[in-house]
């Protein structure tokens, strides 16, 4: 079986890890991006301005991991969006699909108790390298 070769992905340009974690590990062509929130890669802390802020700041930050793989947002596949209130969920849905403007990827959305640094979103994403031709 021949081996797959792994590659860590980093850029100064989105927030650094604040844990043991690389921004992205790039297998084949399959790219995973760890979960981002809305830190100022300048700062390291959370922007100002609540969920919608935050939002566009994660995905700012995606957007440039994806950048660094050699991606963009129609090479992502498949999102998990952790909100610390579902009632934020509608606000995030308006954020992303500034982003994602068509053929969605699948996705995944829970609340959960606490994000870290008390952010109100954390979004992490699967994408795959090159073009991609629709069915």
């Amino acid at each position: 079986m021949a081996s797959l070769i792994k590659k860590v992905i980093n850029t100064a340009k989105s927030s650094k890890p604040i844990g043991p974690y690389s921004q992205a590990v790039l297998v084949d062509r399959t790219v995973y991006i760890s979960g981002q929130v809305g830190l100022d890669p300048s700062s390291g802390q959370l922007v100002p301005g609540g969920v919608k802020e935050e939002t566009k700041q994660a995905l700012t930050n995606m957007g440039e991991i994806l950048k660094a793989a050699g991606c963009d947002f129609t090479n992502v596949v498949k999102t998990t969006v952790l909100l610390a209130d579902m009632n934020d969920f509608n606000t995030v849905n308006e954020i992303y699909q500034q982003y994602f403007k068509s053929d969605f990827p699948a996705r995944a959305a829970f609340q959960v108790t606490a994000l870290p640094k008390g952010a109100r979103v954390e979004i992490e994403a699967v994408a795959v390298q090159g073009p991609l031709t629709k069915a």
